[in-house]
């Protein structure tokens, strides 16, 4: 990376860290620490809202997702807008009216401090797991480009958002949150403006859209309603309105967000805005992935996205000699290192990744010529050309698809604790090899600072729940603050161990919705007993919280692990209880629901 990229990406990270200090450096009020003294006008918590969410993994994944499967994960943000609503008129006034720090406490006043302690600990299980993939998501970026070890990078970009969360809690946590956000719709900008530019050399904008929808890149709507897929109108609609409903109206790094509104007023507009700018927003992000898998139609793209593994793979391949045809490989001398017998033992079994390069080297030129012979026939309206050059292209990309999945095969077979998924690599690719000298650092800085921005607003929001609801400590006073500044960095020290250890995923923007969609739906459901059941009390929706927990990690187990699907060889052929994970977000909050009714209805009557 050239000397200037360094520069605006270091003057961008450190001018938004040290501003976030500077700004907040005399917070001494668990008021102001806690929930910012109230202080934000709407376009705050809306720009506040979308930061927290909008993490480093929204601009990894998402344009990794629309490149892979097209614009199809768009449904699962369907049910957002109506769930902005639900919490606008039912959470806000009532959170509010109570004038609580955290949605626990509320929960806490309408039941009991079981309960209240239930959620705050389901809520802290899943977002410290999920606060280490929005550390880990951002540290790929910089061990990638530097060569720096994972863990090590980890505890670079974790101890910045420490350092300004820590100083001045959620007050910091929303200063910043705007200059973030800038910054993240800049590069969004910059980005789409150059990939047009880019395959304007070969094809129109709109050709571009059309030759993507001819290889099934543009279905944005699916209205199957087989619940094992993941990505449908329905599933997005009502598994996603759950999700969204309870991540925004229950999950403490979003209600702290808004409960800075200055008033009720406030807080829903701010709300309601991000409701309506989160489906375009995604869908943008999505469309800048479809637009680099147009641009890698036309132009050479790599075997294998993570540059890291490729040069490892190089140099593993370097040393292991490769037998001629119809050679057997020849025995080393004696003094042949025992690495280098170890290469060629497991060499001989697993795909020589020399010849998938090669492979997928023919295979990008095919795809380039196809690729232009469906631009030049689709401008001389020669519809069965056009028909026919998209069948050949889409063969192409198929076997392209299977050379790339034996790459995968040689990385994982041949380096030792590699990790053979590429997928978050593909838009970071597209921004290392073609964009101009300082927009490069720029596109980064975009990625850090959305990475910094959710995992403050997570750090803040954990900590806060840590005092108040687990620690039970009076918001009030220097003490408070000065124990939520601990919780903070303990948190952080946590979720970078979280960070260290996790695997990635084949997705981390799915990741991190698997995690959310095991636990939101119970905590959700205790929350809806809440505002609508008023006859239900503590200890019925308590029992039914913890059942419904336990029902839904066994299903996701028993699901995972195929334990009643018929199996061919790896491949599952049917499972009788597969399910998508959105739809976790309907069935826990149902199961609470309606065993809290069957429980309260058993319960001995008081006498009058």
């Amino acid at each position: 990376m050239h000397a200037i990229d360094w520069t605006v990406l270091l003057a961008t990270l450190g001018f938004i860290v040290g501003y976030g200090v500077w700004k907040t450096r005399g917070t001494r009020t668990a008021s102001r620490y806690l929930r910012g003294d109230n202080e934000d006008r709407w376009w705050a918590v809306t720009l506040s809202v979308m930061a927290t969410q909008a993490s480093a993994i929204t601009f990894l994944s998402t344009p990794g997702q629309g490149f892979l499967e097209g614009m199809g994960f768009v449904q699962f943000y369907f049910g957002l807008p109506l769930a902005m609503v639900v919490i606008a008129w039912v959470f806000i006034p009532l959170y509010y009216k109570w004038n609580v720090y955290t949605a626990y406490e509320f929960i806490g006043k309408r039941f009991d401090d079981r309960t209240r302690l239930l959620t705050a600990i389901l809520f802290l299980i899943q977002r410290g797991l999920s606060t280490g993939l929005t550390i880990y998501a951002p540290s790929i970026v910089l061990s990638t480009v530097l060569g720096w070890p994972l863990s090590w990078t980890c505890v670079f970009i974790g101890g910045l958002v420490i350092l300004y969360t820590t100083t001045g809690g959620a007050k910091a946590v929303g200063v910043t949150h705007k200059q973030q956000m800038a910054v993240m719709f800049g590069g969004l900008f910059i980005a789409f403006f150059f990939l047009l530019k880019q395959i304007g050399e070969h094809a129109t904008f709109g050709e571009s859209l059309q030759l993507a929808g001819a290889l099934g890149k543009m279905n944005i709507i699916d209205t199957t309603w087989d619940p094992a897929t993941k990505y449908t109108v329905w599933s997005g609609l009502i598994g996603g309105f759950f999700l969204q409903l309870s991540y925004f109206g229950t999950d403490q790094s979003q209600v702290q967000r808004y409960l800075t509104g200055q008033t009720i007023r406030q807080a829903r507009v701010g709300l309601l805005t991000n409701g309506l700018l989160k489906i375009p927003m995604q869908f943008f992000i999505l469309l800048i992935g479809v637009l680099v898998f147009v641009f890698y139609l036309f132009n050479a793209s790599p075997v294998h996205w993570n540059a890291a593994n490729v040069k490892a793979v190089n140099a593993f391949t370097a040393e292991t000699p490769r037998p001629s045809p119809g050679q057997a490989p020849t025995q080393s001398s004696a003094e042949e290192s025992e690495m280098t017998e170890e290469a060629q033992r497991v060499a001989g079994a697993t795909p020589d990744a020399r010849v998938m390069n090669e492979q997928h080297g023919l295979l990008n030129g095919e795809i380039a010529g196809l690729a232009g012979n469906w631009v030049e026939a689709h401008r001389a309206g020669r519809t069965d050309d056009v028909e026919r050059t998209s069948i050949v292209l889409s063969m192409a990309l198929e076997q392209d698809d299977l050379v790339r999945e034996g790459y995968r095969e040689a990385v994982s077979g041949n380096i030792k604790g590699a990790e053979p998924n590429d997928n978050d690599y593909i838009f970071l690719t597209w921004v290392m090899d073609n964009l101009p000298v300082g927009l490069v650092g720029l596109l980064l800085a975009m990625i850090f600072c959305a990475g910094m921005g959710s995992t403050s607003s997570q750090l803040s929001a954990l900590a806060t729940t840590a005092v108040v609801d687990v620690f039970r400590k009076q918001c009030e006073g220097r003490d408070t603050v000065i124990s939520t500044k601990w919780a903070t960095v303990l948190f952080g020290i946590l979720a970078l161990l979280f960070a260290a250890i996790f695997p990635l995923f084949d997705n981390l923007i799915e990741a991190v919705n698997v995690i959310g969609s095991l636990f939101y739906g119970t905590i959700l459901g205790i929350f809806l007993v809440a505002f609508f059941m008023k006859q239900i009390q503590g200890t019925a929706v308590f029992i039914a919280g913890l059942t419904a927990q336990l029902l839904v990690l066994v299903h996701f187990g028993l699901d995972r692990y195929n334990v009643f699907a018929v199996m061919d060889g790896q491949t599952v052929v049917h499972d009788p209880i597969e399910i998508a994970f959105l739809w976790y977000n309907l069935i826990a909050p149902a199961i609470v629901v309606a065993l809290s009714l069957v429980i309260h209805s058993l319960q001995p009557r008081a006498k009058d």
